[in-house]
């Protein structure tokens, strides 16, 4: 379970809480002025969540890709090349 603690409360008991959410998992919601800013969690769970968030760009690129090539599957590689050159001239 999540808890709660103010950025002013955090600089006051910074090695407890850092302990807590090291060795016991705990993740901390940091909040200023009663919202909701940052969050404090055990390093392997940021990792997870790294994995997860490049998971889920490749897989968004791999679509984006698949939806190009459907796109462009009626044009032939000498066209695409003639418009290629074509825009490196106009650059």
């Amino acid at each position: 379970m999540n808890k709660i603690i103010g950025v002013t409360e955090l600089q006051r008991r910074f090695k407890n809480v850092l302990d807590e959410v090291v060795k016991r998992g705990i993740p901390y919601i940091l909040t200023r002025g009663s919202r909701p800013e940052a969050a404090l969690v055990p390093y392997n769970e940021f990792l997870r969540y790294q994995e997860f968030q490049e998971r889920e760009i490749l897989s968004r690129f791999d679509r984006l890709v698949e939806r190009m090539a459907s796109q462009n599957e009626r044009f032939s590689e000498e066209e695409v090349e003639v418009d290629v050159q074509a825009a490196q001239e106009q650059a």
